[in-house]
């Protein structure tokens, strides 16, 4: 058998042993030809506390989410450096069967890689050959979609104990057997009747999973739980923000938190608060860190209209790992209406402050400030902004941001940076210890905020409180161009010490992917335009870059096999912007496809030519009145934008429905209200929306169909002039 052939076996039985949980059928997983070479299957080896503290110990490995407990995400490794990074070559890629947003950073513990893709699947794989040792399908519901922010993503699992743990997208925690990927044991975090959902990294401190959720938008309140790693018993929960004041309190803390918050009842509209993304460790102090998120509503006037901090919303929490127990908090946005979470990338360091050596405690949330704290007591060392913002003047010196009146938006529209997607998202920033600088992923969107005067709180819907149809970019491709241009995307070296940035490297569109630095004197970035880049740590020279064919959201890592290093991103347009984003996603060009990828000095796999998939510009006659399509884009704009995109302009995830078939147009209503398409994450809304409701939407999606088809005349009756 020639060896073409035998990869396409290989192929043929890969997809008859994942088709069951395929996105695609027919759509096998593929690798390079180095996966295909036979290797001894590496040995399953226990990860504890005491290794993941002592990570610099064996660089060769990634055993946490951030490499370590501080979340540095920097690596000692410095085989490939600024002398030989233009040598760095694919060594071995798989497929994922799946063609959704991904997010996650494989770790590898001793020779074995495992990473998560969509729809909260596991994967293992020798990570020397690239070989596939199993594959676990959670079976989340694909209707679970509907509950979700921002896309089926999943950011990674953790191991312990010769176990991996992930969270699944239905709010479960799943154990299991790192040797075959059995499970040995799965609870459920969250109520099945609530909007929750699970996207982050687990964490294992002193043999306890901590796992958040995601669903502010939706109306839920948030929480962060620890269970038992051998059993999967509950140990402790700790709630972010007070429940209904007229019941007991669940801590001391959350009764001085009820006092915070005015007005409203914001516990029967949940009150927002998820831990959806970062925590951190420190092992000598015993404390875990916990970014939470926004409140729900995002506008503080419905819920809570009398005002007040409303802690512990855009918070950095400290807890005793051992019991959840309240230590001390550091609020980045008091009061936040603009959804300015604090669940961005938390990093542990030691920084020479003043002239004295301080262990601290760095993010760079949503709001556009960079935050420096005492790690053991919360204390406020510095606060500076890294990114153009217009909601605040400043911080003052005690640390509390001094407001922008005119950022209020209460019975006004305000134009306001950053937007709701944050200065900096999830994407994880580095800090290298050699240049100390810390690399941040940093972007620059405007938004209007405008109070939505005809606000109700929806059960297990979107409820921001925010008029989105004032928020839309203009449909106007002139007006639309002149908004774009404010629109922007950088790589940034922040110094934290002299507390101004380094260099930074424009990139173009917003949306980057996390940062990794190394002791070769690189950091390496994937790019939402599909490039993967290696940077010069002390200057932000381009030394190498490679194409990937599509979007670059997620954080690369790098370890070490038999004493050759390799550097592994997952790629993968998705998440939050790409779906909801319509034109300012659309800056980046790319599309979905969902890879592992695996580079090493003088590796010489190459990629397949990517398959443009066809689309025909058809839409029927628009036979509805100005009325009529004018209802539809206020109820698109309200149900509808967050999936399938602004204006309903698509990221480039999901389908563009400017570009839907005659088939999808004949089975619009059976679509959108009786869940035709269920299985593929579009359940039914017959509970929201009546016949004349859909019927609306649908001709707005038909006028802004040829809205495109005048568009495109106008560009090439200009090319002809």
């Amino acid at each position: 058998m020639s060896h073409g052939r035998m990869l396409l076996s290989c192929g043929i039985l890969l997809a008859a042993l994942l088709g069951c949980s395929a996105e695609h059928p027919g759509r096998a997983p593929a690798r390079g030809d180095a996966a295909a070479v036979a290797t001894p299957v590496p040995a399953v080896t226990s990860v504890d506390g005491a290794r993941i503290a002592a990570a610099d110990d064996e660089p060769h490995n990634w055993l946490s989410h951030g490499r370590s407990y501080s979340e540095q995400r920097f690596s000692p490794l410095g085989h490939i450096d600024a002398a030989n990074v233009g040598r760095l070559g694919l060594a071995w890629f798989f497929d994922f069967p799946t063609d959704r947003g991904m997010e996650a950073t494989p770790i590898v513990v001793d020779g074995r890689l495992y990473v998560t893709g969509t729809w909260s699947m596991v994967y293992a794989f020798d990570a020397k050959s690239g070989a596939l040792l199993w594959h676990h399908d959670p079976g989340v519901p694909r209707q679970w979609a509907v509950h979700l922010c921002c896309d089926a993503v999943n950011r990674g699992v953790a191991a312990w104990g010769g176990k991996v743990f992930v969270g699944t997208l239905d709010g479960r925690l799943q154990a299991l057997d790192a040797n075959d990927g059995k499970v040995l044991w799965s609870v459920q975090t969250t109520p099945r009747d609530k909007p929750y959902s699970i996207t982050g990294a687990p964490r294992v401190v002193k043999g306890l999973v901590i796992i958040g959720n995601g669903g502010s938008e939706l109306g839920v309140r948030g929480y962060v739980s620890a269970y038992d790693a051998e059993t999967g018993d509950m140990k402790w929960r700790f709630y972010t923000v007070p429940g209904d004041p007229a019941q007991p309190f669940e801590s001391p803390a959350l009764e001085r938190a009820a006092a915070t918050w005015s007005g409203g009842e914001w516990w029967k509209i949940g009150g927002g608060g998820t831990v959806w993304d970062s925590m951190a460790y420190d092992p000598e102090l015993e404390l875990l860190y916990v970014g939470v998120g926004n409140g729900s509503p995002w506008n503080q006037q419905y819920r809570s209209p009398g005002g007040g901090d409303n802690l512990y919303l855009s918070s950095i929490v400290a807890l005793d790992p051992a019991t959840g127990a309240y230590v001390w908090h550091y609020q980045t946005t008091p009061g936040d209406t603009w959804h300015y979470t604090a669940t961005q990338h938390l990093v542990l360091a030691e920084l020479p402050i003043g002239g004295t050596p301080r262990k601290v405690i760095m993010q760079a949330p949503k709001n556009g400030f960079f935050y420096v704290l005492d790690r053991a007591t919360g204390e406020f060392l510095s606060g500076d902004a890294y990114a153009y913002q217009t909601w605040a003047e400043g911080i003052d010196a005690n640390g509390r941001p001094v407001p922008n009146a005119q950022a209020r938006y209460v019975g006004k529209e305000a134009l306001v940076f950053p937007s709701p997607h944050g200065a900096h998202n999830w994407h994880p920033m580095s800090f290298s210890p050699r240049t100390g600088l810390v690399y941040i992923p940093v972007q620059e969107i405007p938004f209007v905020y405008k109070h939505d005067d005809k606000f109700a709180f929806e059960p297990g819907l979107w409820n921001t409180g925010v008029d989105v149809e004032a928020a839309g970019l203009p449909e106007d491709p002139a007006a639309a161009a002149e908004v774009l241009k404010l629109v922007q995307g950088h790589l940034v070296a922040w110094d934290p010490v002299a507390r101004r940035e380094a260099w930074r490297v424009e990139q173009g569109a917003p949306f980057n992917g996390g940062v990794l630095s190394t002791a070769g004197e690189l950091v390496f970035q994937g790019s939402a335009r599909g490039e993967f880049v290696a940077y010069r740590a002390d200057t932000g020279e381009r030394l190498w870059a490679a194409p990937v064919q599509t979007g670059v959201v997620a954080a690369p890592m790098t370890y070490a096999v038999d004493g050759e290093q390799y550097v592994a991103v997952v790629v993968g347009w998705g998440g939050g912007l790409p779906l909801a984003g319509g034109r300012v996603a659309q800056m980046a060009g790319s599309v979905n496809r969902s890879r592992l990828l695996v580079y090493a000095l003088d590796g010489g796999q190459q990629l397949p030519e990517p398959v443009a998939a066809a689309r025909a510009l058809a839409p029927p006659p628009l036979s509805a009145t100005p009325e009529q399509v004018a209802r539809g884009k206020t109820l698109y704009a309200a149900r509808c934008f967050a999936c399938h995109g602004d204006g309903a302009v698509g990221g480039g995830v999901v389908p563009d429905l400017r570009y839907a078939s005659a088939a999808t147009h004949a089975e619009f209503d059976a679509i959108v209200r009786g869940g035709l398409r269920h299985q593929k994450g579009m359940v039914g809304f017959a509970q929201v929306f009546g016949r004349e409701d859909v019927e609306a939407i649908h001709a707005y999606v038909i006028k802004r169909a040829h809205d495109l088809l005048a568009e495109q005349a106008a560009r090439q009756g200009g090319d002809a002039g």
